[in-house]
């Protein structure tokens, strides 16, 4: 994964050192690192006095100094990330995005369209709306994957054991072509189909073979595992299975199904983005 530039996005608390095992990561592989500090603020409030020609707009008192201070504190943070990483000798840029979530949103995937993945860092789960409109945003309107949890799992972006949970569909395909530098240097790759269907209009007549094949000839090390769910949620299945295989890292197709679906019935795409114990790597 030599020079790829990674874009680490994080909430107003974040701190410098929840960069470091990235920063360690990207000086090992001369990556490049955008660090993208987000930090809502509400809408601007303005009010409607009188009708007509005559009306006129007020904002309530103390809602500029609430944000001009929402402002620097999120400057002083970027000034000290930078210093971080500077100290660590990290190639980085960090910048400061302040603003409504549409906003935050529309900077994540504008910074997704020039990386070679989004890390997510676990502070964003905090805020679950703001974590659910950044995901969303990351996954739909950005081209980058998207890395979870690459902060609590230190061989997350540089992983010696990789779990590619596969199911024939363009989301699972996209994940496999984005992950291909991490899975190049991996030591083993388990391929792991979950209750195939041996058809050929499904995985195939000999399920998992086909991409094995072609992530062998791209230089990886694999070796194709079929399971039976047991009944099991299917993301529960994967998460169990990866830690049974020492897996440092999960790469998996998002939201195979809609979203709608999976919003109100559940599914493994949720599954995974909501845990917070395994690194995943999803592709939409």
């Amino acid at each position: 994964m030599q020079n790829l530039t990674l874009t680490v996005v994080l909430g107003v608390d974040a701190q410098p050192n929840q960069l470091g095992p990235i920063s360690q990561v990207a000086q090992a592989h001369s990556a490049h690192l955008i660090v993208l500090l987000l930090s809502e603020v509400p809408p601007v409030p303005v009010y409607s006095i009188g009708i007509g020609e005559l009306s006129s707009y007020s904002l309530p008192t103390g809602w500029q100094a609430d944000v001009d201070a929402a402002r620097e504190a999120l400057d002083v943070r970027r000034e000290k990330m930078s210093q971080y990483l500077a100290d660590q000798g990290t190639s980085a840029d960090v910048r400061a995005v302040c603003g409504e979530v549409s906003g935050l949103r529309n900077a994540v995937a504008r910074a997704g369209l020039t990386c070679d993945a989004l890390v997510m860092g676990d502070d964003l789960r905090k805020d679950e709306r703001l974590f659910d409109d950044i995901m969303h945003a990351a996954l739909f309107d950005s081209a980058a994957p998207v890395v979870l949890n690459a902060t609590k799992v230190e061989a997350a972006l540089s992983p010696q054991s990789v779990f590619v949970a596969w199911k024939a569909g363009i989301p699972a395909a996209r994940a496999l072509r984005a992950a291909l530098p991490i899975l190049r240097g991996a030591r083993e790759v388990t391929v792991a189909l979950f209750d195939p269907v041996s058809t050929s209009s499904d995985d195939g007549e000999n399920p998992g073979t086909d991409v094995a094949a072609w992530l062998s000839h791209q230089g990886c090390r694999v070796a194709v595992q079929q399971y039976s769910s047991g009944g099991q949620e299917i993301g529960v299945a994967i998460m169990k299975r990866a830690k049974e295989a020492g897996a440092d890292l999960i790469v998996m197709g998002a939201y195979d199904h809609s979203r709608l679906r999976e919003m109100v019935f559940g599914g493994t795409t949720r599954t995974l983005i909501e845990q917070d114990t395994c690194a995943v790597l999803l592709s939409h």
